[in-house]
């Protein structure tokens, strides 16, 4: 498992047009090789979110950036533009120990 977050802060009393902007994008994912989950997620921190994915590993990660998928999906980030107060941070991760839920049987 590969995961790539993007750290965003985003300006003070924009953070309902920054959801709005992301619950609204085109996300080009569906169907890329390798790709999990997505998720955005809100901090506790006023203005902090990331965008979690989740990839089967580094190399279809690395192979979606290289995608037209992945431009697409980005050239939409324009929008952004006076809603963060500065470029993400690119954090990238790969799983050392992966856990999943035990199955509760039915009765």
């Amino acid at each position: 498992m590969f995961v790539a977050m993007n750290n965003f802060k985003v300006a003070p009393g924009k953070e309902e047009e920054f959801e709005r902007i992301w619950k609204t994008r085109e996300t080009y994912l569906d169907g890329v090789p390798g790709f999990v989950r997505f998720a955005l997620l809100k901090g506790d921190a006023e203005g902090e979110y990331i965008s979690h994915s989740t990839w089967a590993d580094r190399d279809a990660f690395l192979a979606w950036t290289q995608s037209p998928a992945f431009t697409a999906g980005h050239r939409q980030g324009g929008s952004l533009m006076g809603v963060l107060q500065g470029p993400p941070a690119v954090k990238l991760y790969s799983a050392v120990i992966e856990q999943e839920a035990a199955q509760t049987a039915k009765a």
